[in-house]
């Protein structure tokens, strides 16, 4: 089982790769919930194909931008590395909301109306993103 958590950077950039891949044992494990650049998409899918990965979980793709977010059910799926992702049976992709726990929605709730509370009351806001 291989869980990717760690930042982009030059050094994390495609850290699965032609390489890495060739250097797991046969059907592993592999979840990426950090970001999407970690993996080389062509080479998990020929890892995929010759069977290196047992299964993939990923919450974050590598080309995700304009992807996610939106209801693109009734689009032509243009990317083909994605196209090719999906389907696969042992891949599963979440468009970067795995987080979106009951328990996470309920944080982010109550920390979104303490700091609509604090900005209506003219308190500190604790969790400002203005500098």
């Amino acid at each position: 089982m291989i869980s990717l958590h760690c930042p982009l950077t030059e050094e994390t950039y495609h850290l699965i790769n032609k390489e890495s891949i060739s250097l797991m044992k046969k059907n592993i494990y592999l979840v990426n919930t950090s970001r999407g650049r970690l993996i080389d998409t062509s080479y998990l899918i020929e890892g995929l194909i010759q069977g290196t990965f047992a299964g993939v979980g990923l919450d974050v793709y590598e080309e995700e931008e304009g992807v996610f977010y939106e209801d693109r059910s009734n689009d032509i799926m243009m990317d083909e590395e994605l196209a090719r992702l999906t389907s696969f049976p042992n891949v599963l992709i979440s468009s970067h909301m795995g987080f979106f726990t009951r328990e996470a929605t309920k944080a982010i709730a109550q920390v979104t109306l303490e700091n609509a509370y604090a900005l209506e009351h003219g308190k500190e806001l604790k969790n400002s993103v203005l500098s």
